[in-house]
Formats: structure tokens, sequence, C-alpha cells
């Protein structure tokens, strides 16, 4: 018998400050659901101002934390922090990535290390670190972020680095599945298709949307709201049998 949730439960979502990113608006949509939210952020004052905005928004309990998330210290600090001020920790979402349009060929070490530490070394300390916490309580929910790039070899916005980082995100939300789940504790993956966000290189124009949408069988790209309602589902409790899976939200973009 697994775990029940508590009455009062925190979602801890890093990546969170972009004013169009998927993050702010998963905070959003989780906080209208009744979760409280733990924000990290590189930047840490736009973190604490979406965290106020949601609170107020949705009367729920919300704090923002700054960090680099390829840093451990700072990331486990991140978590410490918010752990603090916020109720039991149940749901971790690491949205926290970055582009990279850099050809293979041109590929230097400074830019593989960038694309690599924060996309998959960052996922990896927060996801650790929110990991043990579930782990003491007997129930969790972790949602590694990969993409279409990782499935197709890139073929959207992002190169190399990017794809093989985020390959990477399935391979260990795969292994913390089998891992944790011992401890009442769940880890999937969402694998997005091209989302109108400002990781594609800044805001997209109608035909840049056209042509990234048919690449796939609808007739539109993705939206923050498509990756947040995927979210949603996937840190429910009613998705406590749920683990170990990659959830594509691509519009048919990759079919497996």
């Amino acid at each position: 018998m697994s775990t029940p949730f508590p009455d009062e439960r925190t979602a801890i979502l890093t990546g969170a400050g972009s004013p169009r990113g998927i993050g702010r608006a998963t905070a959003f949509h989780l906080a209208e659901a009744g979760w409280n939210i733990g924000l990290i952020d590189v930047d840490g004052a736009a973190a604490a101002e979406t965290a106020a905005e949601v609170a107020a928004t949705h009367g729920v309990r919300a704090a923002g934390a700054g960090a680099d998330v390829a840093d451990r210290d700072a990331a486990v600090a991140a978590v410490d922090t918010l752990e603090g001020q916020l109720p039991q920790l149940v749901a971790l979402v690491a949205f926290a990535g970055v582009a990279s349009p850099v050809p293979y060929l041109d590929v230097d070490a400074d830019e593989w290390r960038r694309v690599v530490s924060v996309n998959l070394e960052g996922t990896h300390w927060v996801t650790q670190r929110a990991a043990r916490s579930m782990a003491r309580h007997g129930v969790g929910r972790i949602v590694g972020i990969s993409s279409v790039s990782a499935q197709r070899g890139g073929g959207t916005y992002s190169k190399t680095p990017y794809s093989a980082a985020k390959a990477g995100i399935v391979g260990l939300i795969r292994s913390v599945a089998r891992e944790l789940g011992p401890h009442g504790v769940t880890a999937n993956a969402i694998s997005p298709g091209p989302i109108d966000t400002d990781i594609m290189g800044g805001t997209l124009s109608d035909e840049r949307k056209a042509a990234m949408a048919a690449d796939g069988v609808l007739t539109r790209i993705g939206t923050p709201r498509d990756v947040a309602a995927a979210t949603a589902y996937l840190i429910s409790e009613d998705a406590g049998f749920v683990t170990g899976q990659t959830l594509n939200v691509d519009g048919g973009l990759y079919m497996h």
C-alpha cells in the first residue's frame, strides 16, 4: 500500500524564472490545483518574484531561491532553503536547461561543459537532494525534462550537446525510478517537442511555428500549458503506478 500524500504538499520546480518559460506556466498550473510551490532559478530575484505572484494569485504558499543547479552545493542549498519555508516536499520538476544551436564540428570544450553541466548534472544534483527527503517520507514524485531532440538526434533548434544531455536525463530518470521505487518515489521524464518559449531562440514567428508544426501530425506547436498539464498528471497521487516512463508531449513528432 502506497503512502498517501500529505494534506499540504509542495512541488519544487527548477528553471521557473523565465517570463515565457514552461517552468513559470507550470508553477501557476500546479498552484491552481492546490500545490504549494518552491522555485529555483539562476536568477534568484525572478524566482522570488514569480513565487510572490503565484502565492497572490492562487492563495498557496510559495518561495523562491537563486541557484546555478550545475553547482552541487548551490543546488543542495536552494532545496534546503525552500524545504525550510514550505510544507512537505512531495514533487520535484527539473525544468532548468540551456539551449545550444552550435554545429557539432564547432562545439568546443566550454560549450560542451556548459550545456551538459546545466541540463544533465543540474538535473542530477537537485534530484538527488530532493530524493533524500522523499525517500525519508516514503512518498515522492520526480519529473525530469528530456526533449524530442534526444530521440530524433536534434532537428529542432538545439544540436548535439543538448541532445546528448537530454538523452542522459532519460537514463538518469529510469535508474532513479528503479532505485527509489521501494521508497515510494516515482520518477518519470517528459519529452517535449517544439514549444513556444524563448529557449527556441526567441519569440517564434508564425512562419517558424508553421514550419516546426509541419513535422508533426498536428497543425500547431506546443504551448507551456501542454507541458504543465502533463506534469500535473505525473506528479499527481493518481500517477502512483507510473514510473520509469517517458511521456512525449510533441504533437506526434516522434512516435515509438
